[in-house]
C-alpha cells in the first residue's frame, strides 16, 4: 500500500510539473491537437507514448543519480561532453522561458475570469513561488503533486458535459477546429513537437523529484503511470475542446470558457484549479532553473530565485497566447535531442555510472 502511494505520489506530480498553463487552460490542446480536427486523435496518441517512456526514464535516473540538480545526469547519459552541453543549454533556456509564460499565464487566467489587470495575477504567482521555493525538496513536491488530482475532476467534467452537450455534427465541427489552424505542417510532427516540449519542460524537475524516491523501480513506475495518465488528460480535453470549438475556440482559455457554461460557480473553482497548475509549473521551472546553479535550500538560492522572478514577471507582459504559439513550437523542436539522449539510454543503462 505504501509503495502503491509513492507510485501515485509520483505519477501525480509528474502531470503537475507538465500540466501549467498552456494544457489546464486549453490552449495547447487547441493548437497543438484539436487544431488538426480528428485527426488530432492520432497526434495525442504518438505524444502519450513518449511521455510514458519519457517519464519512466527521467523519474527512474533522478532515483538512480540521488541529486537535486539535473546537470550531473544530463552529462552522464549524454555520452559525449558537447550533447550535454547542447541538451543542458535547452533545458537551461526551456526552464526560464516556461516560468516567464506560467507568470503571464496567471495574469490571463484571473483576468479572464475575474476582470482583474493581468499584472495582479503575474505578481501574485511570482510571490508563491518565491515562498515555496524557500521549503525543502520534498515539501514542493508534496506541494505540487496535491493540486493535480483536482484537475483530473474537473478535466472529467468537462469532457462528460461536452459529449452530452455537443449539438452539431462531427462535419461542422471538424471544420471548424481546423479553421483554428493547424500550427504545425500535420499532426504526426504536432505530437511529436509537444511530447518533445514537454520532456524539456518536465526533465529537470522529473529527476529532481525522482532522487526523492530511492527505490528506482518505484520511481519508474510512477513516471511510467504519470506519463499514461498525462496521455489521458490531453485525449478527454482534446474530446472536450473538439466538442466545443464553436464557442470556445476563440478564448485564450477555452477549458475555462467550457466551465463557465456549466456554472458560473464551477467557472470559479475552475479558476483556481487552473491558477493551481499554473503554480505547479512555475514553481517546478524556477526551483529546478536556479539549483541549475545554486544548491537548493541555502540563502543564495532564495537571492537568485527572487531576482530570476523579478525578470520573469518583467518579461511576461509579452503575452499568454503570444508566448505558447511562438515559444512553445521552438523548445519543441529543440527538445528532439533530449528525446534521443534518452532513447539510445535504454542501450547503455548498465554502463551509466553516477558517484555514490
Amino acid at each position: 500500500m505504501k509503495k502503491t502511494m509513492k507510485v501515485l505520489m509520483t505519477a501525480s506530480a509528474f502531470i503537475g510539473v507538465i500540466v501549467g498553463a498552456g494544457f489546464a487552460s486549453g490552449q495547447e490542446v487547441l493548437q497543438y491537437f484539436t487544431s488538426f480536427g480528428l485527426p488530432g486523435i492520432f497526434a495525442v496518441l504518438i505524444s502519450t507514448v513518449i511521455f510514458a517512456y519519457i517519464g519512466m526514464m527521467l523519474v527512474w535516473l533522478g532515483s538512480k543519480a540521488q541529486t537535486t540538480s539535473y546537470n550531473t545526469v544530463i552529462y552522464k547519459i549524454s555520452h559525449f561532453k558537447v550533447v550535454g552541453i547542447l541538451v543542458d543549454c535547452v533545458l537551461v533556456f526551456t526552464l526560464f522561458g516556461v516560468g516567464v509564460v506560467m507568470i503571464a499565464g496567471a495574469g490571463a487566467n484571473l483576468n479572464q475570469q475575474f476582470g482583474v489587470p493581468h499584472i495582479i495575477g503575474a505578481v501574485l504567482m511570482a510571490v508563491l513561488v518565491m515562498l515555496t521555493g524557500m521549503l525543502k525538496v520534498n515539501k514542493v513536491i508534496a506541494v505540487i503533486s496535491s493540486i493535480t488530482p483536482f484537475l483530473i475532476i474537473f478535466v472529467i467534467i468537462i469532457s462528460i458535459y461536452s459529449f452530452v452537450t455537443m449539438d452539431s455534427s462531427l462535419t461542422d465541427l471538424n471544420e471548424t477546429a481546423q479553421s483554428h489552424g493547424p500550427f504545425f505542417p500535420n499532426w504526426f510532427i504536432a505530437g511529436l513537437n509537444y511530447a518533445a516540449f514537454n520532456t524539456s519542460v518536465g526533465a529537470a524537475m522529473s529527476i529532481v523529484m525522482g532522487s526523492a524516491e530511492k527505490d528506482g523501480r518505484t520511481a519508474a513506475l510512477g513516471g511510467l503511470v504519470g506519463g499514461l495518465g498525462l496521455g489521458a488528460l490531453i485525449l478527454l480535453s482534446y474530446f472536450a475542446i473538439f466538442s466545443k470549438i464553436e464557442e470556445v475556440g476563440h478564448l485564450e482559455m477555452p477549458m475555462l470558457g467550457i466551465v463557465n457554461d456549466i456554472s458560473p460557480v464551477l467557472g470559479i473553482i475552475m479558476a483556481v484549479v487552473i491558477f493551481g497548475m499554473i503554480f505547479n509549473t512555475a514553481i517546478s521551472m524556477f526551483f529546478a532553473f536556479v539549483s541549475r546553479f545554486i544548491p537548493v535550500e541555502t540563502k543564495r538560492f532564495n537571492i537568485v530565485l527572487a531576482v530570476t522572478l523579478i525578470v520573469g514577471l518583467l518579461l511576461s507582459g509579452i503575452g499568454f497566447t503570444d508566448l505558447v504559439s511562438h515559444f512553445y513550437g521552438a523548445i519543441g523542436y529543440m527538445g528532439l535531442l533530449l528525446i534521443i539522449v534518452l532513447i539510445i539510454t535504454a542501450f547503455r543503462f548498465k554502463k551509466i555510472k553516477f558517484d555514490e
